[in-house]
């Protein structure tokens, strides 16, 4: 009996570059909403599903390790696909693609309610 290669393989041999780990963890920052969890299903379709970054044991095992440390998981799977693709800087730049959108839009709204409630004196 003999098995079909799958055509469906992870990438492994290519890296990206931070640029471009940036700009996807950027788009996913503007359109995914919702909790970690939310995020970490995203992730799995952008990574493991779309663009084969990962393959589901890959991702199933990192997703396992970032549950366990402390803090908010889906932060630690971005940042830690970014770091196996394109270094430290690839991290770095998942981190702040993925996060300062939300962070804008948090110090947009701190700034409007600040407004309001200064007009309402």
């Amino acid at each position: 009996m003999t098995t079909a290669p799958c055509s469906r393989a992870p990438e492994r041999q290519r890296t990206a570059t931070a640029w471009e780990v940036l700009f996807i963890f950027l788009r996913l920052g503007v359109t995914c909403f919702g909790g970690p969890i939310a995020h970490i299903g995203y992730f799995r379709n952008k990574f493991v599903v779309r663009r084969r970054w990962l393959d589901e044991r890959a991702y199933a095992d990192l997703v396992g390790l970032c549950q366990f440390l402390p803090g908010p998981a889906s932060s630690q799977v971005g940042f830690s696909i970014g770091l196996m693709r394109a270094g430290y800087l690839g991290g770095v730049a998942a981190w702040i693609g993925f996060t300062l959108p939300s962070a804008f839009v948090l110090v947009l709204f701190a700034y409007g309610a600040s407004a309001r409630t200064q007009g309402a004196d």
